[in-house]
């Protein structure tokens, strides 16, 4: 197991990308939270099996349909208090 948070610059509000980052963490069975932060990037946190993290950080470079990712830094991070993977509000 591994948890990792990571730091997504680019246009990446206002496009779906926490609503996206939900279902595709989900479907990976991963857990943790997902928040907009006040500079304009989106902050989440991933918990679970190195393959699906892996997976999980792959996916978070290309984004949804309408984010343009420009940068996506990672770093390792404490378990998330939770099993589940959740929206968090903007801080």
């Amino acid at each position: 197991m591994m948890t990792v948070r990571i730091i997504v610059s680019g246009r990446v509000q206002g496009v779906g990308y926490r609503q996206w980052t939900l279902a595709e963490a989900r479907s990976l069975g991963l857990a943790g939270y997902v928040f907009n932060r006040i500079d304009g990037d989106v902050e989440a946190v991933f918990h679970g099996a190195e393959s699906a993290v892996g997976t999980m950080l792959e996916r978070c470079r290309r984004g949804p349909f309408f984010a343009r990712v420009t940068n996506v830094a990672e770093r390792p991070a404490e378990v998330p208090p939770s099993d589940g993977f959740s929206i968090e509000v903007t801080r």
